[in-house]
């Protein structure tokens, strides 16, 4: 006997029987993705069949048909779906009759836990609903009956379907406007950790809005792929049903993993990117059917007046222009000329895109398939125009980005640049990033194009922002890796050795401006020096500068601000005098500003730390308020305090006990003029934001510094207690920290670097076992992307000397112990 058998015989018994088979058939390892969705489906028509006809007969109602619509009239029941059910009847029965068989439906059903989305009309009623609420009428395209009257359910579906076509122009721009505010809500499901798999940009609501047009008869989608991106979305659906026991579209990091098993995937990684490939294809699909729809609608709503213009019988030929050789613009496309012969020429995927790219216009989707069925591969290296092309195409800004993924849809992407496949739908475990890798390389050409006036090679600066990244497809350092293949690239692609040779520093070298400028001591000659040893000229210096700021901005906001521009920028300059001959200076006492002075002054007059706390703006030039003032984006903290032992983890765990999040942080020690007064005076420059709440007030900071430094205030003990009030929330296990020392990165002091997760107190433990370990802090820099914390800090030893390698070693030991 097989299954099917055996649950057939199980629902004999009725609900309970139902739920036995229903649970059996969802353990079953052997049948799973479409046959199990149409098992169940079958297995729920079965009893609801049986459920219907019994209550029937108990309410004397006859006329009457169940009607499953929406995804349950597809076939398509995950483990946890709701059941869309349609009650409908020819009106003859009584409203008390109806009213009983109803309940004799609805209330098993609900009895067995099972979500319920119903309603109870006449077919009049139901054509009616439908054309006053859109999602109703896209609910019955897909309307199947389950028991009862068939004619009735035949007659309803034909009406309902001749509305549909009839009411086109009216209601497909009514879903296509529903489509866009959901996306805007959801976000594009290509690019999300935690997408939802049905409500985000490409995902099945999308892919049922498809359907939805090709109903109408107005447009179809490219079908290509897209059944198979469909079944992959349901797929993971089910899996993640199955896993939470739940619900839910929302595919969790939490419950990446265990889906991933559940689908026979090695990793969360791996189910990402399928799932991201299934998502770029029916957004594909949707860009395209979309734009035809409003290129039909646009062409119907002119057609009558130019017939009135032109006489009955004489139709208009839109306009063919030229835009390049064997390229033309036609009906707002971009497509072939009549002439062209794409097998004769392996330039023409490239010239074309860059000629849409460069007129802000769409690729025919019959331009592309013809290009990449009919064009021959690009000798290698490639010759001159097709580079050209390439850079043209990257240099375009926006519109690049619906171009190339027009060419990759159709696989012309991995064809011109075969080590694009390891990256492509690659997904980024770092809320950082807003894209995935193959996204970001893009994005990051688009940023480039807007700075290519600052450079002298543009050329060179997009081709690298495309391929910064492209070592994430390979194990180990990406930047150590894509050197490797950017070299590779560029010289397929025909750059000459010199060009070749820049390409791949950039690529190697992407992070180390952002690096260096954020987590070391830019007055520190040793900094600037080991800069201009890797960069080595100033052309390079000058591509790599707005690279640096390219990838920031691609990566996501939380990459890239003023602050960091700012300190990016005062580093290129210091190494570029250095590689125009001037001999960097030895560090001085550093200049105070004129508040930093005023602070320190006091803090040296009463002996103990003086606060100054206020809003700042990020910059003049960015964001204003509607009164064009610059929009603060944080709070500055000022702590000046005459120079002494624990000042680091007294200063980091008051703001820390005041739940204080600290975005960016610089500690030293500045030298007062002698008419002001001798003496060093500590000076810390906090970036910080409430992490809820009002900010306290300065006063109070102050009063809980002086306690923590005279030791009456117990701060760890204090975080601890708080940290155990709060249970630990369920996510993804972060990577342990790391704390390493970084050699020969200055000449007077040692310099070491720890990553770890961002939490409450981080900064006042890594000081706290710096002071432990019986060093000094010189200074310190600080900086938090997203969840990850990178601090830098100058130690020495007690009588101001260099530490030892040995004894570098075991500091960055003992407080990497103290972190985990």
């Amino acid at each position: 006997m097989t299954s099917l058998e055996v649950t057939t015989d199980a629902e004999d018994s009725g609900p309970s029987g139902y739920a036995a088979a229903r649970l059996h058939l969802l353990t079953e390892k052997e049948r799973s993705g479409p046959p199990r969705r149409a098992a169940l489906a079958g297995l729920t028509d079965r009893w609801l069949a049986a459920l219907f006809s019994t209550a029937c007969q108990e309410a004397g109602v006859r006329g009457a048909a169940l009607v499953a619509v929406g995804g349950y009239g597809r076939g398509e029941l995950s483990p946890r779906s709701d059941l869309d059910l349609l009650l409908l009847h020819d009106g003859s029965a009584g409203s008390g009759a109806i009213a009983t068989l109803a309940d004799r439906i609805w209330y098993p059903v609900w009895d067995l836990g099972l979500a319920l989305d119903h309603s109870v009309r006449t077919p009049g009623e139901a054509r009616k609903t439908a054309g006053e609420d859109l999602k109703v009428q896209l609910g019955l395209l897909d309307a199947r009956p389950v028991a009862g009257d068939l004619g009735l359910v035949s007659a309803l579906r034909t009406t309902v379907l001749a509305d549909w076509r009839n009411q086109a122009t009216k209601r497909l721009p009514e879903l296509d406007e529903l489509c866009r505010e959901r996306a805007e809500r959801q976000g594009e499901l290509q690019f999300l950790l935690e997408p939802d798999l049905k409500e985000a940009r490409g995902g099945l609501r999308d892919a049922t809005a498809l359907r939805a047009v090709a109903a109408s008869w107005l447009a179809d989608a490219p079908r290509e792929g897209l059944a198979e991106a469909r079944r992959t979305l349901l797929d993971a659906r089910d899996a993640l049903h199955l896993v939470t026991g739940r619900a839910t579209d929302r595919l969790a990091l939490q419950e990446q993993d265990q889906v991933a098993a559940e689908l026979g995937l090695l990793d969360a990684d791996a189910l990402l990117r399928q799932v991201y490939e299934a998502a770029r294809t029916v957004s594909y699909a949707t860009d395209v059917t979309w734009r035809e729809v409003n290129r039909v609608l646009k062409a119907r709503s002119v057609r009558p007046r130019l017939r009135a213009m032109l006489g009955a019988g004489r139709r208009p030929e839109p306009e063919r222009t030229p835009l390049a050789e064997g390229v033309v613009e036609f009906d707002g496309e971009v497509v072939l000329a009549r002439t062209v012969k794409p097998e004769r020429d392996p330039v023409l995927p490239l010239r074309a895109a860059a000629a849409a790219a460069q007129n802000g216009l769409p690729l025919s989707l019959h331009a592309v398939r013809r290009l990449a069925a009919a064009t021959r591969p690009l000798p290698v290296p490639w010759p001159a125009e097709a580079r050209e092309e390439l850079v043209t195409l990257l240099g375009a800004g926006e519109s690049t980005v619906a171009v190339w993924e027009a060419l990759e849809a159709e696989g012309l992407i991995t064809r011109l640049l075969p080590d694009w496949e390891r990256v492509r739908c690659r997904p980024q475990r770092n809320a950082v990033h807003t894209w995935t890798v193959d996204r970001h390389l893009v994005e990051a050409a688009v940023k480039a194009s807007a700075l290519t006036r600052r450079v002298h090679r543009p050329d060179l600066l997009l081709v690298a922002a495309l391929l910064h990244d492209i070592g994430k497809g390979w194990p180990g350092d990406h930047s150590v890796a894509g050197e490797t293949i950017a070299k590779d690239v560029a010289t397929r692609i025909g750059f000459d050795r010199a060009d070749v040779a820049v390409i791949a520093t950039l690529v190697r070298h992407h992070l180390l401006l952002i690096e260096t400028a954020t987590r070391r001591d830019l007055d520190d000659p040793a900094t600037v020096a080991s800069v201009a040893a890797v960069v080595k000229s100033p052309g390079t210096l000058e591509l790599l500068h707005a690279l640096t700021e390219a990838d920031a901005l691609a990566t996501g906001p939380a990459a890239w601000s003023t602050w960091r521009g700012s300190l990016v920028t005062d580093l290129v300059k210091r190494v570029a005098g250095v590689l125009a001959g001037e001999a960097p200076e030895e560090p001085e006492p550093t200049a105070p500003s004129a508040e930093q002075e005023r602070l320190a002054v006091e803090a040296l007059r009463t002996g103990g730390p003086v606060l100054s706390l206020h809003a700042q703006a990020d910059h003049p030039e960015g964001e204003r308020d509607e009164e064009g003032e610059p929009e603060p984006v944080g709070v500055e903290l000022l702590i000046a305090l005459p120079d002494q032992p624990r000042v680091l983890p007294a200063a980091a765990g008051v703001l820390a006990l005041h739940r204080l999040t600290v975005r960016a942080a610089d500690l030293s020690a500045v030298e007062l003029p002698g008419e002001v007064g001798p003496g060093s005076v500590l000076v810390l420059n906090w970036r910080v934001a409430a992490a809820f709440g009002s900010l306290p007030q300065a006063a109070r900071l102050r009063a809980d510094l002086v306690r923590a430094l005279d030791g009456s205030l117990d701060i760890a003990s204090r975080l601890a207690e708080r940290e155990a009030a709060y249970p630990r929330r369920r996510g993804v296990q972060a990577p342990p920290p790391r704390v390493t020392v970084a050699s020969a990165a200055s000449r007077h002091a040692t310099v070491i670097e720890v990553r770890a997760q961002d939490a409450p107190g981080l900064l006042h433990r890594i000081g706290h076992a710096l002071e432990t370990a019986g060093v000094r802090v010189r200074s310190a820099h600080v900086s938090t992307l997203g969840a990850n914390a990178v601090d830098t800090v100058y130690v020495t030893a007690a009588d101001g000397s260099m530490l030892s390698d040995t004894r570098a070693a075991d500091v960055a030991r003992e407080v990497e112990q103290a972190l985990r």
